[in-house]
């Protein structure tokens, strides 16, 4: 399922919802979980069933956690964790501070295509898929 995060992309500071302890000192997990949190409950990018189902699922894949405590999950916490993908995925990349029409799409698409990518543009949108 791919879930318009254009909103996100073009607003937010990713190094507030995911970053390291080698970057920001040894708060960092709870500071960007929290910050994830108060983001998620304050402007939810997953707002159907539809769409939290698809973060479930999607995180099963990683092994890290129970079915049972993924599907207790609150929207809020989908959210937050949501945000941290993401957040996570545009630093990877090298895409913070930048603007959709400003991304090179070739250097985007060969990052892609040697580490993979759940991030997907169009002219003037950005996408987030989730699924295997």
């Amino acid at each position: 399922m791919e879930i318009d995060i254009t909103s996100f992309f073009e607003n937010a500071d990713p190094f507030e919802f995911s970053h390291s302890i080698a970057e920001d000192g040894p708060n960092a997990g709870p500071e960007t979980w929290q910050a994830a949190l108060k983001e998620g409950a304050e402007t939810p990018l997953l707002t159907t069933p539809e769409q939290l189902d698809a973060l479930r699922d999607h995180m099963r894949g990683y092994g890290a956690w129970e079915d049972d405590e993924i599907d207790a999950w609150s929207p809020a916490e989908c959210n937050a964790m949501f945000i941290q993908l993401i957040s996570g995925d545009i630093r990877e990349a090298g895409l913070e501070g930048q603007e959709i029409d400003e991304i090179d799409m070739k250097e985007y698409e060969k990052f892609c295509e040697d580490q993979g990518g759940s991030l997907y543009f169009s002219a003037d949108r950005a996408y987030y898929y989730l699924g295997d």
